[in-house]
């Protein structure tokens, strides 16, 4: 599905939840633009249009990541991220790199099914209630929900309907498939494994594969379980799966990090002669090849590969010539800076401080942060990055933890709902812990 946002959009998208690094959010919204560009093309030309590849450099924490992770959701693209660092662990050299297009088709097969289910939400939440008006309405059971004297099943969905019967006991039956799935070695490799496909339908031991099992529950949580069953039986699984191929040949993100791991250095050997396999192998994956899967032949021809990596050590032209020339867009993400952090905290839609306010907020609690705090907060997460090992954003994560560790554990008894933190209560939590500094890197 080729978005047809404009590559303003998209980067005015990408500001909402990233600070900064302009020129990487430019580099993946001309990527996804000229998806849309490519299926306007003539036919005969279309097939020959190929992406062009990315490769984001820059250290940790700085937002490789959450770019190719919120640019697929943005294009409702199938996505999967794979750690090019797996193929060099010892005895998995090489290692079957065709498992990340497989799990490109299923997290394809995972979204043509949300999408599916989300259509027919709506009738499947009348069945639901139906299902669900039934069974309270015969209820009699010690311990159960019992309907009223004379209380009709039209009286009984009003209060469904209204939520006043959510925290009501009620005892009903859902499908319980009973397969296990797990992961395995198949014809096509390593793949997920449903003992339902392996027995091809054979009676199963142990019980498992029974059409029902009875489970009690709250009304509210009976409602979701009936509902998503429900929609389970109107959603058609064959042509979500035939969609899906198609989906993930046409529109898959495929985001391989620390592709500096299998980057070999010039004129050196021993574990340096492994990275090249490994590349070598990735090699046909990314110029363009047909992967067998168990929902049939998958075509990496167009697919978009966006590679990422720190090159501390290596550098992107230490990769083969051939992997070089397969990601042609190479963009350098820029570090940090105690501003970037202020502006982090604060202005993302999903904005850290946004989120503790709206988790204490749970409990009734309040928490006003003063502009001198947050400044504060960013000073020492400059601070402890330039000082121990630089992680980046990540480190706010860490030095908002250990400063509201108190307020989080005391926050059902707080009497005050109203917590202030200002550049003084930050300075009083964190102040030991930054000053010793053998203590702030098991810390902060």
């Amino acid at each position: 599905m080729a978005t047809s946002f404009t590559p303003r959009e998209i980067v005015s998208e990408l500001d909402r939840y990233i600070v900064g690094q302009r020129a990487a959010k430019r580099a993946v919204a001309i990527a996804l633009r000229n998806r849309w560009r490519r299926q306007n093309c003539p036919p005969e030309l279309r097939d020959e249009i190929t992406p062009k590849n990315i490769i984001l450099i820059g250290p940790t924490g700085v937002g490789k990541t959450e770019i190719a992770r919120r640019l697929a959701k943005l294009a409702q693209a199938p996505f999967v991220k794979v750690e090019a660092s797996k193929f060099t662990e010892v005895g998995y050299v090489g290692r079957d790199v065709d498992y990340m297009i497989r799990d490109l088709v299923e997290s394809a097969i995972q979204l043509v099914r949300s999408e599916e289910t989300e259509k027919v939400r709506t009738r499947a939440r009348d069945g639901a209630e139906d299902r669900l008006v039934e069974v309270l309405s015969s209820s009699n059971s010690p311990g159960f929900f019992r309907p009223t004297s004379g209380e009709s099943k039209d009286r009984l969905r009003e209060r469904l309907r209204a939520g006043t019967l959510d925290d009501e006991m009620v005892e009903i039956e859902v499908a319980d498939s009973g397969f296990p799935t797990f992961r395995g070695m198949t014809p096509h490799g390593f793949e997920e494994i449903n003992l339902s496909e392996m027995f091809g339908g054979m009676n199963l031991p142990f019980g498992m594969g029974k059409k029902g099992k009875k489970r009690k529950m709250r009304v509210k949580e009976a409602l979701t379980a009936l509902t998503t069953e429900e929609a389970g039986k109107l959603v058609d699984s064959a042509r979500g799966q035939r969609d899906a191929v198609p989906r993930a040949a046409q529109g898959g993100i495929v985001f391989i990090d620390a592709m500096d791991k299998i980057a070999g250095r010039e004129g050196s050997h021993g574990p340096d002669v492994s990275r090249e396999g490994v590349q070598r192998d990735i090699l046909p994956i990314v110029e363009g090849s047909t992967v067998t899967t168990k929902y049939g032949p998958v075509s990496t021809d167009h697919m978009l590969f966006i590679a990422a990596g720190a090159f501390h050590v290596s550098k992107p032209s230490d990769l083969i010539p051939e992997l070089q020339g397969r990601f042609p867009i190479r963009v350098e993400l820029e570090p940090l800076t105690q501003d970037d952090f202020v502006r982090i905290l604060t202005e993302p839609q999903n904005s850290l401080i946004r989120q503790y306010r709206a988790l204490l907020a749970a409990e009734g609690v309040t928490l006003e942060f003063e502009e001198s705090s947050v400044r504060e907060i960013a000073r020492i997460a400059q601070e402890v990055n330039d000082r121990a090992q630089n992680i980046g954003a990540r480190r706010l994560h860490t030095i908002l933890e250990k400063l509201l560790e108190e307020v989080s554990f005391d926050a059902a008894e707080l009497v005050d709902k109203t917590v202030l933190i200002d550049a003084a209560f930050v300075k009083k939590q964190l102040a030991s812990v930054v000053a010793d500094e053998d203590l702030s890197r098991y810390i902060l």
